[in-house]
């Protein structure tokens, strides 16, 4: 999932990129909304952040929310209670004031995601690893030449995630904030089953994975090498 961050502030830009990786996203900049309302089609988007110095016009909003039904928040000063209602009428998701709580904006933006709908597949590109290729428009994945077969949400959020960050091992607990979208200590059996039946579609064999890895303690991995699991 990709956000784009829309900041002057140097600060601010480092405390929002990092509170955006959290929660399993990908960061991009641009320079304004204007630029953006321009460029959009160009530079597609998941997830918008605005965090202006000056609030923005409920017009801008508009002719933003006419181009894209991506999520919205909007980074304010203080702002009257008329002002934040303009917004969210405007087409603003959710309005945020300073000063804020990073761990509570965190939980805001997941919040935000779930609401949303998740992942939307039809913005992401086609990953193809190792004769493995997933088709996130269909929520299909394709092993060599066998028939593409059908995942469910879940398995496509798992594999998604793990093909990305491909060679880097994934703690459970990190998996679960990817794909559950909260925080997932003590939810080891959740990903254990879930990588399971992911398995059964994306293995040749299942009981000895090439792809999906599990680091015995560790995690998951995505790996197009010919591995063993435990």
């Amino acid at each position: 999932m990709h956000a784009l961050l829309i900041a002057q502030d140097s600060d601010e830009v480092a405390i929002l990129s990092l509170v955006l990786q959290r929660v399993g996203m990908t960061v991009g900049r641009a320079a304004a909304l204007e630029r953006l309302l321009q460029t959009g089609p160009e530079h597609p988007a998941d997830f918008v952040v605005l965090a202006s110095r000056e609030n923005p016009p409920a017009a801008q909003v508009r002719r933003f929310r006419a181009q894209a039904q991506v999520p919205l928040m909007v980074i304010t000063g203080p702002i009257e209670e008329e002002s934040q209602i303009e917004l969210l009428n405007a087409g603003v998701d959710l309005v945020i004031s300073r000063p804020y709580s990073t761990r509570l904006l965190i939980s805001q933006v997941r919040a935000l995601q779930r609401r949303a709908g998740g992942v939307p597949f039809f913005t992401l590109p086609t990953l193809s690893i190792g004769g493995l290729t997933l088709d996130p428009a269909a929520r299909t994945v394709q092993l060599a030449e066998a028939p593409p077969r059908r995942l469910t949400h879940l398995e496509f959020r798992l594999l998604y995630t793990l093909m990305i960050h491909q060679g880097q091992i994934l703690p459970a607990d990190t998996l679960v904030e990817h794909v559950w979208g909260y925080t997932g200590e003590g939810d080891r059996d959740l990903v254990r089953g879930l990588v399971s039946r992911l398995r059964a579609k994306v293995e040749g064999d299942p009981r000895n994975p090439a792809y999906i890895i599990t680091v015995p303690g560790v995690g998951y991995l995505f790996s197009n090498l010919d591995n063993s699991a435990e």
